[in-house]
């Protein structure tokens, strides 16, 4: 009577097993040592489940044999499907055909006529795979064997040849790669490319990753008309709460290329180490403090700026400033004091020498909190900053400043006028080391400058409300006044010599960091509207100075700021500043941006003035011209524009158009790129520059690549005249 139960239950224990192996069915017989069942057959062992149509079980060999619509998972990790199965539990075999594999995370398949597994080692024979669709994927990649190992979740192919729908677009030998996100030793993509001036570009890319707390990427590359190098990155995690890295390359020009292009190197070369704590007190000195703590180091150099360009075969979004700031910062800070030391060293890369830089090694500073006397009517507060400031040849200083700021405050009419009164104590020592070319011993004496300033301030802020929007009103005037002042020594002598704007190119200005004090008058409005929901849509500020003089008064810049969002959409932002004594206006930036419905645009302009007069070629004028597009036209494709242009040179810095189809399994891109970038010349200058065009394809196989990476990107350089 149990054969008509819906339901029937049998369980194996195997002598040599570790865990027992359940099977479910809704028919099952038994004859000698051979089971049979039918109907909705599922197989339980350890986090193994198995699903057909029928099953056979032999107790001698061990063997379970599944046929029909075979569903096999563990965990959630993957899924194999087939028409047959064979599977031994104690000796750990297994056996499909024919072959299907899902890796649930990563959606990746394979699809082979017959697979093998022993233990973890998956061994399939000629088949393809992909992470598209199964019914018609956009990619697939067909191999001729293949293994996976289900716990390292690497996945070998053999002779594999890439096709795009049904067109053969590459072979390799062999590809191997991961089906999760575990950090290990490898290939990564190479990246490839072409230029008329440089020739084939090919970089290789691999990964070293013994350990977890460490990894290392080496790119040897070579570029077949203009040389070779290559660039590594070593990477670590010294414990939770630190991290750092070092990165260093070498190129090597070719001789033709070197002479032809008159460049100030044959060889480049340079290094980056960037570290960072979180709680470096009490990590490195063993002790259990509450306060904070952190250390952030970022020490960089160079021999000039193509080692930045050689980096990558993209020198596009490349950074290529003249002067390379190495960085070394430590603080320790509590609620009431604060403890900082700044290392600052410049290298600037359009000389073949340093020694007169200036630099600042070590800046060492202590800060008191504010604090409060009086019902918080009185304010108070200390800092102090000593600094080693120094060239390689020549005078060296120690300067000490130290700066005391009162406060006393209070609020008027029912709160509608606040009143404040500050004065600050300042105070600059110098002592100065080192010797000069020529001795200027008077110059470089020892002194010390000590003096008072102070402010009177005025503010009220106006709010009202309406049906439909907020209006919020801010004045304010702020009156500032020199007190007392006395002078010694270096401060005394070139007090009026450094405070001339025509000297400020003498060495021994550069220790004098001393502005005249002057009387100042200054005057700001602000106001703001905010829409029935709390929506800014106007920002408008307006702040003037009024500046008081030996041989009367003189109106400082007018500044006038604007953010208006004119609809929800459109934005319009001005900055502007107006010089009264020139009648003209120093700088003009303005932005104008808009998004609806996937289509996002910015440009903007910006525009200043020196007002010194042209020499040598320099050009007092700065004027650009920026401007960007993109168009998300649904959710698989997005177009963009950008462009940038050097008005007052007459030079175009950056253009690029270009395209993206997204799909879930693959990416295809194309854009157009015109870029200018600097190279250092034998004349020591960054000014001359090389205008590339290129050409980048991309083409992300997903999950194995992403879009936007280097590696994913095909760059051919455009030829003159093209």
């Amino acid at each position: 009577m149990l054969k008509f139960f819906s339901l029937v239950f049998l369980l194996f224990s195997f002598a040599h097993a570790d865990a027992e192996v359940e099977i479910f069915a809704t028919a099952m017989d038994s004859q000698d040592s051979i089971v049979r069942a039918s109907g909705d057959v599922v197989v339980v062992y350890k986090e193994y489940h198995l699903s057909a149509k029928r099953a056979i079980y032999d107790r001698k060999s061990g063997d379970l044999e599944l046929f029909d619509n075979i569903r096999a998972t563990q965990g959630r990790q993957y899924q194999v499907l087939g028409n047959y199965a064979k599977l031994n539990i104690v000796k750990k075999e297994k056996a499909f055909k024919p072959f299907f594999m899902l890796e649930k995370k990563s959606q990746v398949w394979l699809s082979a006529d017959d697979g093998s597994m022993q233990d973890k080692d998956l061994e399939i024979k000629s088949g393809s795979m992909s992470g598209c669709n199964p019914n018609d994927p956009l990619w697939t990649m067909e191999f001729s064997a293949s293994d996976y190992n289900s716990d390292t979740k690497w996945l070998n192919l053999y002779n594999t040849v890439i096709y795009l729908y049904d067109i053969p677009v590459m072979y390799s030998p062999y590809i191997g790669f991961s089906l999760d996100t575990t950090r290990r030793t490898g290939l990564l993509l190479p990246a490839l490319g072409t230029s008329e001036n440089e020739g084939f570009y090919f970089q290789q890319p691999i990964y070293i990753a013994e350990q977890n707390w460490w990894d290392l990427e080496l790119r040897p590359q070579i570029r077949t008309v203009r040389g070779y190098g290559g660039y590594s990155t070593f990477r670590f995690k010294d414990s939770a709460i630190s991290e750092g890295e070092f990165k260093t390359g070498y190129f090597k020009e070719y001789d033709k290329y070197f002479l032809n292009n008159d460049l100030a190197n044959d060889t480049h070369y340079g290094f980056n180490f960037k570290y960072n704590n979180g709680d470096v007190v009490n990590q490195w000195l063993k002790v259990n403090l509450e306060g904070q703590s952190g250390l952030y180091i970022d020490i960089n150099s160079m021999n000039d700026v193509d080692y930045i360009n050689l980096a990558s075969g993209d020198t596009i979004n490349n950074t290529t400033a003249t002067q390379v700031l190495s960085k070394i910062n430590m603080f320790y800070n509590t609620d009431e004091d604060y403890i900082g030391a700044y290392f600052k060293h410049y290298q600037d890369l359009t000389t073949q020498s340093n020694e007169n830089t200036l630099q600042k090694l070590p800046t060492l500073q202590y800060h008191d909190y504010i604090d409060t006397l009086l019902q918080d009517h009185f304010i108070y507060s200390f800092d102090i900053q000593s600094s080693n400031i120094y060239r390689y040849a020549n005078k060296k200083v120690v300067q000490t400043d130290a700066t005391i700021p009162l406060v006393l405050q209070t609020s008027m009419l029912d709160e509608y006028l606040n009143l404040s009164y500050k004065t600050t104590l300042y105070a600059q020592h110098s002592s100065f080391s080192g010797e000069e070319k020529i001795p200027t011993w008077s110059e470089y004496h020892d002194g010390y400058l000590a003096r008072n300033y102070n402010a009177v301030a005025l503010s009220s802020e106006l709010t009202k409300a309406y049906d439909d929007f907020t209006h919020v009103v801010s004045f304010g005037s702020n009156y500032s006044f020199s007190g007392g002042e006395k002078r010694d020594g270096f401060y005394d002598y070139n007090d009026e010599y450094c405070s001339d704007a025509l000297n400020q190119e003498d060495a021994r200005c550069d220790f004098y960091r001393i502005s005249k004090m002057q009387d100042v008058l200054k005057f700001d409005f602000s106001q703001y509207i905010y829409d029935s929901v709390g929506n800014q849509i106007i920002y408008h500020r307006l702040s003037q100075a009024i500046f008081y003089q030996e041989f009367g008064t003189q109106n400082g810049e007018l500044e006038n700021e604007l953010s208006y969002q004119i609809t929800s959409n459109l934005n319009f932002y001005n900055n502007t500043f107006y010089n009264y004594d020139e009648n003209s206006f120093s700088k003009l930036s303005n932005q104008l941006t808009y998004g609806i419905d996937g289509l996002n645009f910015s440009l903007g302009h910006l525009y200043k003035d020196t007002f010194l007069d042209a020499y040598s070629g320099y050009t007092p004028y700065a004027s650009y011209l920026t401007s960007r597009a993109s168009y998300a036209y649904n959710t698989h494709y997005l177009y963009h524009v950008d462009y940038a242009y050097d008005i007052e040179r007459s030079l175009k810095k950056k253009a690029e158009i270009g395209f993206i189809y997204r799909k879930r399994c693959w990416d295809f891109g194309m854009r157009y790129v015109e870029n200018n970038r600097p190279v250092l010349s034998k004349l020591g200058t960054t000014e001359n520059s090389i205008f590339d065009r290129y050409i980048f394809f991309t083409v992300a196989l997903k999950p194995l690549m992403s879009s936007g990476s280097g590696s994913s990107e095909f760059a051919v350089n455009l030829p003159e005249g093209f």
